[in-house]
């Protein structure tokens, strides 16, 4: 996926930027489609930046915790394996 040149903070600027002055405008004033604003308004809706900066340290942990599961339940399998050899 194609990193934004925005930062989530500025999305959520613009965002409410939007609401304040139309969707047109401020896709005219950034530079991006108004689809794109339409798709930010649907996954930040009335976020405040910080609730922002916590969903992203939330998402980046929640990853972290996916790998440490995945690197155990591939360690559990080779111990598994072991055990079955050895007998």
């Amino acid at each position: 996926m194609r990193k934004s040149r925005f930062s989530d903070e500025q999305i959520v600027a613009i965002v409410r930027e939007s609401h304040a002055h139309g969707v047109a405008a401020t896709a005219k004033k950034h530079k991006v489609s108004e689809h794109t604003i339409y798709i930010w308004r649907r996954k930040f809706g009335e976020m405040d930046p910080n609730q922002v900066a916590e969903l992203k340290r939330i998402t980046q942990e929640n990853a972290r915790l996916k790998k440490l599961l995945a690197e155990c339940d591939l360690e559990i399998e080779v111990m598994k394996e072991i055990t079955a050899k050895k007998w």
